[in-house]
């Protein structure tokens, strides 16, 4: 078993002995049973890749032949040729995973010579040549435990082995007596370096693979004012069908080091409709995860914009709005105006059975441009209500944000008292036009979800069980070459 097949296993597979901490998880990651299947299957193909063409240890004895004499005999170049699999398994307990191949088969090669030296030839008498080895009925496996430790992961390997069954050994050329030997001397030493070929690429993977465990990040940062907190919390549950991991999962400030732990879930039951096809993952997401990012950006001043271009660049000039507005339009003729909109409160999100609602209220200033000089001229201020449809694009959530309704007072006039009908048919215009497009061009960023490089999402499913979101869905394996890259630098 290589080192790059044990990330696919264990980076997947994670299990845990007794939960210590009580420290609350945001996303929920649970591995169904056939999502085991799935990652047990490509941990037998990466490793049959990994371990066909390996060499052996050349062997070599002396043995007392009768009637010919004493006979040193070399084995060398034996190398695996492919490995057939019958049958594997994985199997979760209480506080480990295990995973066993049974009646694989290989096909071995390798180089003989020979020396025989006697009394009766003192010059002695050589030969070469080839043989090829079938090796039956081989079991394999593999039991690992994970803990986590201050938030990542730490690997533990509890037992390992290889036991091969029968061999058959064919020879190409070569005297009669000298298969013989080969059977009664050398198959045992076949059998073992067979065994402590495979038990070694075990031993030797695990803490390489412990290495890179370390790297995997605590946060992520989305962008210059938030980080995602990507740590792990408490130990996996394991179950006889699944395995689940929790995830901090809050936004946080980039500059801070700990997420604000005020959040509380209430119940943590979640319920997931896998439909008619069960899937391999499911991930599910809390609210607080939405409402967290609310609170970071709003108290970061990142919910302010000041609108100074827009598509039709005229609806930035007092002309256009005379009609709507004509005081405005009297007061500043033909000047240039900003749109200063900003966020009066962090947005209130909830989960619903169809989507998420948000309830978002904004102060909406008219600036005026003139000679050099911003000049505010009235305010609005709007209380939005919208609904966010999600959708899973490559590795992330994300969606677009739709306008249900609004309401609009007047906060204060610089330019006298203005109608309800103005007032709503200004705030409708700036809100469907700039601010609505505006934000679903940043939501494209989307909430990155936790799979892993190498692997993508396939036919993914949104399921919402308020307060949770959750996303159920197939994996597909895109390849192993992330996996060598990072494990050749971490080793």
């Amino acid at each position: 078993m290589s080192h790059r097949i044990c990330v696919l296993f264990l980076s997947l597979l994670l299990i845990s002995t007794t939960s210590v901490c009580v420290e609350e998880g945001f996303i929920s990651v649970i591995i169904s049973d056939k999502g085991l299947d799935f990652v047990k299957d490509i941990l037998i193909n990466q490793a049959i890749a990994s371990i066909v063409v390996s060499q052996l240890p050349q062997i070599e004895k002396s043995v007392q032949v009768p009637l010919v004499g004493k006979a040193h005999v070399i084995l060398s170049e034996i190398t695996i040729k492919n490995i057939q699999v019958s049958s594997s398994s994985v199997e979760t307990g209480d506080s480990a995973i295990v995973v066993v191949v049974s009646g694989a088969t290989a096909n071995l090669t390798l180089n003989w010579r020979y020396t025989v030296s006697s009394w009766l030839v003192p010059i002695g008498i050589s030969d070469s040549g080839t043989a090829t080895v079938k090796v039956e009925d081989m079991q394999v496996g593999l039991t690992v435990n994970l803990t986590n430790q201050g938030g990542t992961l730490k690997l533990s390997l509890l037992d390992y082995g290889c036991d091969v069954g029968e061999l058959s050994i064919k020879m190409n050329g070569g005297a009669a007596w000298l298969y013989q030997v080969l059977v009664d001397a050398f198959k045992g030493n076949i059998r073992s370096a067979v065994e402590d070929a495979v038990s070694k690429k075990i031993s030797e993977g695990i803490p390489t693979l412990d290495d890179l465990l370390q790297t995997l990040p605590k946060t992520i940062s989305l962008d210059k004012t938030a980080a995602l907190n990507v740590s792990f919390v408490n130990n996996p549950v394991l179950s006889n069908s699944s395995i689940e991991l929790k995830i901090n999962g809050l936004f946080s400030e980039r500059k801070s080091v700990l997420v604000p732990q005020s959040y509380h879930k209430g119940s943590d039951h979640i319920s997931v409709s896998n439909g008619d096809l069960p899937k391999m993952i499911n991930i599910s997401i809390h609210e607080n995860v939405f409402k967290s990012a609310s609170e970071v950006y709003f108290a970061a001043d990142a919910l302010q914009w000041i609108l100074d271009e827009l598509p039709n660049q005229s609806l930035l000039n007092t002309a256009e709005w005379k009609l709507i507005i004509p005081q405005l339009y009297k007061q500043y003729p033909n000047d240039d105006m900003n749109l200063n909109i900003s966020v009066s409160s962090p947005p209130v999100i909830e989960v619903s059975d169809q989507d998420i609602d948000a309830t978002i209220s904004i102060d909406l200033i008219i600036d005026v441009l003139e000679a050099g000089e911003v000049i505010p001229v009235t305010c609005i201020s709007v209380n939005i209500s919208a609904s966010f449809d999600v959708e899973i694009v490559r590795k992330s959530l994300t969606g677009r944000l739709k306008l249900k309704k609004f309401s609009t007072y007047l906060k204060w006039s610089k330019i006298g008292k203005l109608h309800m009908n103005v007032i709503q048919s200004l705030t409708s215009t700036v809100l469907k036009t700039v601010l609505i497009p505006y934000l679903n061009s940043q939501l494209k960023k989307g909430i990155p979800l936790p799979i892993l490089k190498g692997f993508a999402l396939e036919n993914a499913r949104i399921l919402n069980t308020p307060p949770w979101i959750g996303v159920s869905s197939d994996v597909t394996f895109l390849g192993d070459y992330y996996l060598r890259h990072h494990l050749a630098y971490v080793s």
